[in-house]
C-alpha cells in the first residue's frame, strides 16, 4: 500500500495474574518472548515506525524485543506510559512519540501473541481511504470477559462495550472486539483528545476513541477474524499453555508442508526459527530449540535434544537420548545413543558411540571438540574440551580424552587417561569418498 504505516504494541501491563515474577510480555513462546512474537507477525509489513509502549520492568522488556526483532524493524521506539490509565492513554503516548504521523496506525498488543501476519494485512486493507477506522472482531465460543461488538438495525458497527459495562442484553452479544484496529492516523489523534473516564474502571479506553468515530456518521468497517484463536491474550500460565499449542500445531504444519516426516506431532516440540531439509525423519519425544538447522535426509530422535547453534548437515543423525548444543554434525555423522554433544564440530561420516560426552565447561568457560571425518568414538569416551580427533582416528571403549590432548590423524587412543595404541589399519578410500 502506498499510505505510510506506524504501528503501536501495547506492552505495559504488569501480569499480576501469570504468579511469576518474569514480565507477562517476556514469557516463552515457542523459542520467542509473547512480545516478540506479536511484533514478528508485524515485521513483514514493513512498518515506517514501531513504538511499543512499556512501564513495568521497562529496561529489560526493551533489552529483550531489541535483541530479538530490533533489525528487522526499520524504526523501533520505546516509550514509557507511567502509571497506565488505559489503553485510551496508552495510545496516546505513543501518538505523542509518532509526532505528526501522517498514514495507517496498527494497533497490536505484546501479550496476543497468535495474530497472524495476514489478518493484519487484511485489517489493514479493509480500512479505505475514506474511512477512519477498521476493527478486528471475533465470535469465540465463550465470549465471557470480552468487550461486545454494538451495531445498529442495519448491522452498522456503532461501538464497543466492555463486559463490565454492559446491560444483560448486551451481554448476550457473542460477537467480540479482538482489540486490534488500523487507524488513520489524524482521525485518531482527533479521537483520542475527547476520551473521557467516564467507566467502572475510571480509565480512558481506545474503544470509546473508536466509538466516536462511528458516532460522527463515519463508517467504522470490521473484519472477523476466521480463527478466534488468532486473538487469544495470555493473562495467566493457563492462556500460555494454550497459546503455546497452537503456535506449536502452526510451526509443525509448516515442516509438514516443507516435506519434514515428523512421526508424532504430538510429541515434538520445535520452535520458530528452526530450518529442517525434505526428506527429515523427525522420531517422537523430539525438542527443537530457535536456531538450529536440520539439513536433508536427515534424522532427529526418538528422546533427542537440539539446543540453539546446532547444525545437522545433510544425512547426519542424531537418536535416543542424545542432546546436542553448539554443535556442528558434518554430513552422514552419526550420534545414536545416550550423548552429549556441546560446542564440538564432529566431521563428516564420523560415529559417537554410545555414552559420550564432550565436556566442554571447565566451572567457568566453554571449550570447544574437534571431532575429524570419518572418526570413531567409542562408547563411554569422555573427551574433556578442549580437544581434538583427527580424521580417521578412534579411541577405545570408555577412554578419557584429557583437557588439551590432539589426537592425530588415524591414531587409536585408549586408557584412562587415554594414551596413543597404534595407528589405524585403514582400508584405502576411492577417489571421491570423504
Amino acid at each position: 500500500m502506498s499510505r505510510p504505516l506506524a504501528v503501536i504494541c501495547l506492552a505495559a501491563g504488569l501480569g499480576k495474574r501469570t504468579k511469576v515474577s518474569m514480565p507477562k510480555v517476556l514469557l516463552p513462546l515457542c523459542g520467542r518472548t509473547l512480545a516478540a512474537s506479536a511484533l514478528a507477525a508485524v515485521a513483514p509489513l514493513e512498518p515506517d515506525c514501531t513504538v511499543v509502549v512499556l512501564h513495568h520492568h521497562k529496561e529489560a522488556v526493551e533489552a529483550s524485543l531489541r535483541a530479538a526483532v530490533g533489525s528487522s524493524l526499520r524504526d523501533l521506539r520505546f516509550v514509557d506510559q507511567g502509571a497506565p490509565k488505559g489503553t485510551g492513554h496508552a495510545v496516546q503516548v505513543a501518538m505523542q512519540a509518532l509526532g505528526g504521523f501522517r498514514g495507517d496506525v496498527l494497533v497490536v498488543y505484546g501479550d496476543c501473541p497468535l495474530v497472524t501476519t495476514a489478518t493484519l494485512r487484511r485489517l489493514r486493507e479493509l480500512r479505505a481511504e475514506d474511512t477512519p477506522c477498521s476493527v478486528l472482531t471475533a465470535c469465540p465460543d465463550d465470549p465471557s470477559g470480552l468487550g461486545r461488538i454494538l451495531r445498529d438495525a442495519e448491522g452498522r458497527f456503532v461501538g464497543i462495550r466492555e463486559e463490565r459495562d454492559c446491560s444483560a442484553e448486551e451481554r448476550a452479544i457473542d460477537e467480540i472486539n479482538a482489540g486490534f484496529y488500523c487507524f488513520d492516523g489524524e482521525a485518531l489523534q482527533r479521537a483520542l483528545q475527547g476520551l473521557r473516564p467516564d467507566n467502572a474502571q475510571g480509565e480512558y479506553y481506545l474503544t470509546d476513541a473508536v466509538a466516536s468515530l462511528a458516532a460522527a456518521g463515519r463508517e467504522v468497517p470490521t473484519l472477523e477474524a476466521e480463527d478466534p484463536t488468532e486473538i487469544l491474550g495470555v493473562n495467566s500460565l493457563v492462556d500460555l499453555a494454550n497459546a503455546r499449542a497452537v503456535m506449536q500445531e502452526r510451526i509443525l504444519l509448516e515442516h509438514l508442508q516443507n516435506g519434514v516426516l515428523i512421526a508424532d506431532p504430538g510429541t515434538t516440540w520445535i520452535d520458530h526459527g528452526v530450518r529442517i531439509g525434505r526428506d527429515t525423519r523427525i522420531l517422537p519425544c523430539t525438542v527443537i530449540g530457535a536456531g538450529c538447522v536440520v539439513g536433508e535426509n536427515c534424522e532427529v530422535g526418538p528422546f533427542a535434544h537440539l539446543r540453539a547453534g546446532t547444525v545437522l548437515e545433510d544425512g547426519a543423525e542424531v537418536g535416543n537420548f542424545v542432546e546436542a548444543k553448539k554443535t556442528i554434525l558434518g554430513a552422514g555423522a552419526k550420534a545414536k545413543h545416550l550423548t552429549y554433544l556441546g560446542d564440538a564440530t564432529v566431521g563428516a561420516r564420523a560415529n559417537i558411540g554410545a555414552g559420550t560426552i564432550t565436556a566442554n565447561y571447565d566451572g567457568v568457560h566453554k571449550h570447544a571438540t574437534q571431532i575429524g571425518a570419518r572418526a570413531f568414538i567409542g562408547s563411554g569416551s569422555v573427551l574433556v574440551a578442549p580437544s581434538a580427533v583427527g580424521d580417521d582416528a578412534m579411541t577405545g571403549a570408555g577412554a578419557i580424552v584429557t583437557r588439551g590432548s590432539r589426537i592425530g590423524p588415524g591414531e587409536v587412543w585408549v586408557g584412562v587417561p587415554a594414551r596413543k595404541l597404534k595407528q589405524r589399519d585403514l582400508p584405502p578410500r576411492r577417489e571421491g569418498q570423504g
